[in-house]
């Protein structure tokens, strides 16, 4: 008998986004002070904490629950996070490249500038909130929902995704340029709006209403001039 997932993708076409099942134990209140580079943080809570400007880069989170907490300017390069939830984090520039996420959710975000270039998401839910001007260039994502969120001039260019899902959000101004894509649905996007790789959308599936409306992008960016014949 064939599987569940093999079933769903031969049903749709389109093979869907595994989510994070996250069963954490009841998380320990972060005692104070700052992240330090490489540091070790299992099973924490860390509530209205103020990192901005801290050091964590390459430092582990595993089965924590950060709410509330700022991360303005942040270095938080080639940090792991697992099995963790991400609640109402705000911040600028908050360095992320090169960072592992995986069996993780992100509910509520207001970023700004984030960093996460050549970044590794696996099994991500980024649910509701606000991000702007997000850089994932060289980055791979596989099993990531984007729900309910929007995001403002996301950069994906370059980026590898795979089984990667956009559901009820907002994409405005988004670069695809040199995207390679397996099963990337676009087709429950409240808005799309591509800044440049409309073209590149190999791999992608959208709805024939999404076609209609990228129709000029897609002209545009095969350099086809649209005249009526009055022009």
């Amino acid at each position: 008998m064939a599987s569940r997932a093999a079933r769903t993708k031969a049903g749709s076409g389109i093979g869907r986004a595994r989510r994070p099942e996250l069963r954490l134990p009841p998380p320990v209140p972060f005692e104070g002070g700052e992240l330090e580079p490489d540091g070790d943080y299992d099973g924490l809570l860390f509530a209205d904490v103020d990192f901005a400007g801290q050091d964590g880069g390459g430092a582990r989170f595993m089965d924590c629950v950060l709410t509330g907490c700022a991360l303005d300017e942040t270095r938080l390069h080639h940090a792991r996070l697992l099995d963790s939830v991400l609640t109402g984090l705000r911040g600028v520039g908050t360095d992320l490249g090169s960072a592992t996420l995986r069996d993780v959710e992100v509910v509520d975000a207001r970023l700004g500038g984030i960093q996460l270039h050549g970044a590794v998401l696996e099994r991500v839910v980024v649910r509701g909130g606000k991000i702007d001007f997000l850089n994932l260039r060289e980055a791979r994502l596989k099993d990531v929902v984007f729900e309910g969120c929007v995001l403002v001039e996301p950069d994906f260019g370059g980026a590898r995704l795979e089984r990667v899902e956009f559901v009820d959000c907002v994409l405005k101004g988004a670069d695809f340029h040199g995207v390679s894509m397996t099963d990337v649905d676009l087709r429950r996007a409240a808005q799309l709006d591509f800044a440049r790789g409309v073209g590149g959308l190999a791999g992608a599936v959208i709805s024939p209403a999404q076609l209609l409306d990228l129709a000029g992008a897609f002209a545009a960016e095969a350099g086809v001039r649209v005249v009526g014949l009055d022009g």
